[in-house]
């Protein structure tokens, strides 16, 4: 399988002022998968040390790096040939200590490439009693496979073409019918590679949900095991909670009606910090950055991942036949969660994801935009429709206070573009509309 970061790992490996790159991401998003494949692309040999296997290689680590290098070699048969080598740290969140011993690699061995993968290690990061090495180590996030992953899984290459370099060529109705398709293949299947390559080699959507159950299992094992005076049954509870909330401002008594709300609010970050849901802040939105107006206590979520979602909604295979449905499911949930997925990763392998959306602070008020982006140095409102129409009041509103001059909405349509001419309340509205196909979301 084909994963775009690999693009960037590359350029990483040529950086002239080059960092140990620590890669961050839920569990089997496939980290570990993607550096072993970077490694044996690129190097001559890898050595990995997977820390949560084997702890006690921990202690292969001191503050001496010529000593460390003699051990590693010592321990993994291998030669350490800077430049040549690609040392691969395998779960490092088990080995915290570590970390501070980067900066000295990136001091005196600055021509060895190493990488460092990690879940949870936000938890670790939190609690930690030790110096960070800042500005000598980087880092890089991974989630789940895209969409345009997912075609080349497939071995659609000719519709991957189409959605990772769409042109202004009106794309044919046949192919948007087959697009459409795959778009909601992917919506059952996801984007978590052992999901993926179990479809890939069977056909099986069965086997595919069977996947998905044995993951939402590692994560709920995996609660208890990394945070100390937490409530595992709340987070249990709010996790299955998650999947019917999505797309709503988050309301605490929604997602547990007895628990107290600063309970709820912490164990729902814990949540955040595995990565599996991020969390949507508002923003006002009157200018760049759009982190610059965020409002913490208004924010809604977005799942790790569609297929996981489809799954823990516990959708019938039966009834996922039909794409109209399943769009509409919980009032085009899984529309918004299709965009938000896309759009999250939209600026790279190297940077922090992040989204954004937009609500009317008004209480009388309804108004809401699905996700507002940055896009050409400007503020891009996005509107996420389930089927091919719908009312644009919200996006009317906001163009008109907010003085866009672009927006962009997301259908099943084909790709059009009009210049949208209105009122809002005594004010002239005017502004392009772009319109794209869902399946064609991306940063």
């Amino acid at each position: 399988m084909f994963r775009t970061a690999i693009e960037e790992l590359v350029a990483w490996k040529e950086e002239h002022n080059r960092k140990p790159l620590i890669v961050r991401g839920a569990r089997q998003v496939g980290k570990t998968w993607l550096i072993r494949h970077f490694g044996h692309m690129c190097f001559d040999n890898v050595i990995e040390i997977n820390f949560d296997q084997y702890p006690e290689k921990s202690s292969l680590f001191v503050r001496n790096i010529t000593h460390s290098l003699q051990f590693i070699g010592i321990d993994s048969q291998q030669s350490i040939v800077p430049g040549k080598t690609l040392l691969l740290l395998d779960e490092i969140q088990s080995a915290p200590h570590i970390l501070p011993i980067l900066r000295y690699f990136y001091e005196e061995c600055p021509d060895l490439h190493i990488v460092a993968t990690g879940s949870l290690l936000d938890f670790v990061l939190e609690d930690h009693d030790f110096s960070m090495p800042v500005g000598r180590i980087s880092y890089a996030y991974l989630g789940p496979m895209t969409f345009a992953e997912f075609l080349l899984a497939l071995g659609e290459e000719g519709l991957h073409s189409l959605v990772h370099s769409p042109t202004d060529v009106l794309i044919p109705e046949a192919l948007h019918i087959r697009l459409l398709e795959c778009m909601k293949l992917y919506w059952i299947v996801g984007g978590m590679p052992a999901a993926v390559e179990a479809y890939v080699a069977t056909g099986d959507l069965r086997l595919v949900q069977q996947e998905h159950h044995s993951i939402v299992q590692t994560y709920q094992d995996d609660f208890a095991k990394y945070q100390r005076r937490v409530d595992t049954h709340l987070l249990r509870v709010l996790f299955k909670k998650i999947p019917t909330t999505l797309g709503q401002k988050v309301m605490y008594s929604k997602l547990h009606r007895d628990a107290p709300h600063q309970k709820v609010s912490k164990h729902l970050q814990l949540l955040a910090m595995a990565r599996l849901v991020h969390l949507v802040h508002h923003s006002d939105s009157n200018g760049l950055p759009l982190g610059a107006e965020v409002n913490l206590r208004d924010f809604k979520l977005l799942f790790l991942d569609i297929g996981l979602l489809t799954t823990m909604l516990q959708l019938p295979l039966h009834q996922l036949s039909d794409l109209d449905a399943l769009i509409f499911v919980n009032n085009g949930v899984m529309a918004e969660q299709f965009v938000g997925q896309q759009l999250l990763y939209r600026h790279g392998f190297r940077v922090v994801p992040e989204l954004y959306y937009w609500r009317r602070q008004a209480k009388s008020s309804s108004a809401e935009l699905d996700y507002v982006i940055e896009y050409q140095n400007a503020v891009l409102p996005v509107e996420v429709k389930a089927g091919k129409s719908g009312s644009l009041k919200s996006l009317h509103w906001f163009v008109a206070h907010k003085g866009c001059a672009q927006a962009l909405r997301c259908n099943t349509h084909q790709q059009t573009t009009e210049k949208i001419q209105t009122v809002v309340g005594e004010r002239s509205v005017a502004y392009q509309l772009l319109s794209v196909p869902l399946y064609l979301t991306k940063g």
